[in-house]
């Protein structure tokens, strides 16, 4: 199971899901056995590096792998229902209905050759009955709601005339058009500077709480997963390393991975101190070592890590798969 929430519980389940890309240079199991859960009204931050698998996660869970990649096996159980098995036509009433997907990068997730009140009036149509007036007052109500201002003139501008601010905000109204259950956001604000981050955050948990949905935050950001979740599930090679809620995660971490995520986050209070980091880099996942994918880079490695991969261990709400997991408060 993903973890002690039962299946009838969660909104999301995902469990064991193996996504795999198989090229002529090998085999790359971006997805390699997770597992996690997700209740109605949660926000869960998905965190790793980049090549940890998190954005397959993602996509995997709308059922947006394209060949060479497949997903290999496991479910993913939204309400229920086994999407992985759901087939293309019942995905496709599922998208923007009732999952929807915020991507990183809005000019390439807005049409540049359509105004924004036209796709935004196109997921309307698709997945509400709303006739035009009240399928256009709801566009401008939720270009309100995202702080776009003359939300009614706005409808008839290009995306190349919107910021790329405004533009993450029309992406995110779109997002939540049709009242999704579920919005998986992959990393939002990455191509935003630091002040409309903050801003663009701010507005997402805000959308989230105000309609009710839940949330995968896909990020290798750890200071933004904890100021956004309530759960944190940390990838490393396309496998689950930790888990837990966010509080307890940030505070006491078990894992070294999630130790070094930590503390390679700038702290205001010791403006003067060198910054840490992880030494080496993720390793080929073509060519996966045997035993701990980690322990090349981890300070803890034995020889026990060489030769064994260790489980996943549960402990109440916590998870993790370590060897030899830090105790509370100690330091890396």
């Amino acid at each position: 199971m993903a973890n002690d929430m039962t299946v009838a519980d969660a909104l999301l389940s995902v469990e064991d899901l193996r996504t795999w890309f198989h090229t002529f240079s090998g085999t790359v199991k971006a997805v390699n056995g997770v597992s996690f859960s997700l209740k109605p009204g949660e926000i869960m931050g998905l965190v790793g590096e980049s090549g940890g698998g998190k954005s397959v996660v993602g996509f995997s869970i709308l059922g947006l792998i394209d060949p060479p990649g497949r997903i290999e096996g496991g479910r993913i159980l939204f309400n229920g229902e086994d999407l992985v098995t759901a087939g293309e036509p019942r995905l496709r009433q599922i998208r923007g209905r009732d999952i929807a997907m915020v991507f990183q990068d809005p000019m390439t997730s807005l049409n540049p050759l359509r105004t924004v009140g036209e796709q935004m009036d196109e997921m309307l149509r698709l997945h509400t009955e709303l006739d035009a007036r009240a399928r256009r007052e709801r566009c401008i109500r939720m270009l309100e709601d995202v702080g776009i201002s003359r939300a009614a003139e706005r409808l008839a501008s290009y995306p190349h005339q919107f910021s790329g601010g405004m533009r993450q905000r029309v992406v995110i109204a779109i997002a939540m058009l049709a009242e999704p259950k579920l919005v998986i956001a992959d990393e939002p604000t990455t191509a935003l500077d630091v002040t409309i981050q903050a801003q663009i955050l701010k507005l997402m948990r805000h959308q989230i709480r105000e309609h009710g949905a839940s949330m995968v935050l896909v990020t290798h950001d750890l200071a933004v997963v904890s100021e956004m979740a309530d759960h944190i599930t940390v990838l490393y090679c396309g496998k689950v390393v930790e888990r837990g809620p966010t509080d307890d995660v940030i505070r006491r971490p078990a894992h070294p991975y999630t130790r070094g995520l930590i503390d390679s986050i700038p702290n205001p209070e010791h403006r003067t101190a060198r910054l840490s980091q992880i030494p080496g880099a993720v390793p080929d996942v073509r060519k996966l070592p045997k035993g701990c994918t980690f322990r090349e880079r981890c300070p803890r490695a034995a020889a026990i890590c060489a030769q064994s991969e260790p489980a996943l261990t549960l402990a109440g709400e916590r998870a993790f798969a370590c060897h030899f997991p830090l105790q509370e408060g100690e330091i890396r």
